[in-house]
């Protein structure tokens, strides 16, 4: 497979105020650039090198781990990347809100517990939205695994990600982990994930 790094969908500065341009550039050029690079040199010369990426990573526990910390950082920026937009925020329409209502009982209850889960997160890692047999679930990982590998708990194919990682607020927030994570909600792209899910249902 050839593993490349996808462009971003907008332009570095298209999510301030919320997300600032030079926290994006040096996000998207400098560490989602960097996870590929040692993800391919950590498949590089074995059988993996003709896998697709969640292949690969839903046996990240038998791979080592370069290969489940590389190549979960490659997946797990893409799906962040495409989980945002400039002309996002807002809430969701269609199936994807009637099953966060049925999972949560009500949008607002649902942006709480994943704000929770996000602020609340020791250290560094990722929430994600999955989707669970017509409803959806929240899960939280450390450091770069995901829901797609086999060394979690709660497994499942992420529609939306959100990294609280230090670097990805740093710069803006410093310190103040859940300002960033409230102004995030300013530019989640409900109608790209809402298509991910429709796809999945």
């Amino acid at each position: 497979m050839a593993f490349e790094l996808p462009d971003l969908p907008y332009d570095y500065d298209a999510l301030e105020p919320y997300i600032d341009g030079r926290t994006m550039e040096i996000h998207h050029d400098k560490h989602h650039n960097a996870y590929l690079t040692k993800f391919k040199k950590a498949i590089e010369g074995t059988e993996l090198e003709d896998q697709d990426l969640e292949t690969i990573l839903a046996k990240a526990g038998q791979h080592g781990a370069g290969v489940r910390n590389q190549g979960g950082g490659y997946l797990n920026h893409i799906i962040f990347w495409e989980s945002m937009s400039p002309s996002g925020g807002g809430k969701p329409q269609g199936k994807l809100a009637e099953a966060i209502d049925t999972s949560f009982g009500s949008f607002d209850d649902f942006k709480e517990k994943f704000t929770g889960e996000a602020t609340g997160l020791f250290g560094s890692g990722f929430v994600w939205l999955v989707p669970d047999a017509g409803k959806v679930k929240i899960v939280s990982t450390p450091n770069q695994d995901n829901p797609v590998m086999d060394v979690v708990s709660e497994s499942g194919k992420p529609i939306m990600g959100l990294d609280v990682w230090e670097h990805a607020f740093y710069l803006k927030y410093q310190n103040r982990k859940p300002e960033y994570v409230d102004a995030w909600w300013n530019v989640v792209n409900w109608d790209g994930i809402s298509k991910k899910f429709d796809a999945a249902s």
